[in-house]
């Protein structure tokens, strides 16, 4: 995929903008590009931990479900938002662990940083930085985790390189991503409101998974996929019908995946 740095800006303004509205917005919702709050999302409600306040609906999957998290575990959370996984993997680490939720929308960390001081959360903090440029020390980190964040990163060779830099040896990831099951056409890839919602920044799942191998990780496994379907109606607001017909035509599905890895001793 072409390297897009522009597209930073792009999704750091979406993302300001959703996290200053007072309810929340999925990652294909108002705004973003399409409409319908189940399009991606998974339902958090009853996971302990879950703080409703963080839940924006911005997230493809559960990437604390078979995560290993256990008591003690320093977590990093990719993209951590306004706190909804950092707050369900600080049920999961307790009082003896730590969870970082790493954020480069200033607006996201000030709302985190509001949900967190509520909670009283001493072992819980969010750093403002770049999934590329990660702000954490190299080897520190048992767990990261990330819920439909790396597909907006542009060079996503680096946030896997920095992912592996930051876990301790014999630490792991679990990631929940869109991947599509082959490249999507021009038009889609070229539609900031879906790059910002999560669609047209994605790769292909055998290249998400070269990108993880050739980092070094090991026992990569998919935990859970599930095929994604944007309504049509958003869609013809977006593209058109030849463009629609187009990607209907390419037999590209788009599809969530929760990836996990293991960094070697």
């Amino acid at each position: 995929m072409e390297y897009r740095p522009d597209l930073k800006d792009i999704v750091r303004e979406k993302y300001g903008e959703i996290a200053q509205r007072s309810t929340s917005s999925s990652c294909c919702g108002p705004g973003c590009g399409c409409s319908g709050d189940t399009v991606m999302a998974d339902a958090y409600t009853g996971l302990d931990g879950y703080v409703a306040e963080a839940d924006l609906g911005l997230g493809c999957g559960i990437p604390t479900d078979g995560a290993g998290i256990m008591p003690g575990d320093v977590v990093l959370d990719l993209g951590s938002g306004a706190g909804n996984d950092v707050f369900v993997a600080r049920r999961l680490v307790g009082d003896t662990g730590k969870v970082i939720g790493v954020d480069f929308t200033p607006a996201m960390i000030e709302k985190a940083e509001v949900n967190r001081r509520k909670l009283g959360y001493e072992n819980v903090e969010f750093r403002l930085g770049d999934i590329e440029e990660l702000p954490v020390e190299s080897g520190s980190v048992n767990v990261v985790i990330s819920n439909c964040v790396l597909n907006l990163v542009p060079d996503k060779l680096k946030a896997f390189q920095q992912i592996f830099r930051v876990l301790k040896p014999g630490g792991h990831f679990s990631i929940s991503d869109i991947v599509v099951s082959a490249p999507l056409p021009p038009a889609l890839r070229s539609v900031a409101e879906l790059y910002a919602g999560c669609v047209s920044g994605a790769v292909t799942r055998n290249e998400y998974i070269r990108l993880i191998e050739s980092t070094g990780f090991r026992n990569i496994k998919i935990l859970k996929e599930k095929q994604i379907t944007i309504p049509e109606e958003d869609l013809r607001t977006l593209i058109s019908s030849a463009e629609l017909e187009a990607y209907y035509s390419s037999g590209a599905r788009i599809e969530s995946i929760t990836v996990a890895g293991e960094k070697p001793e």
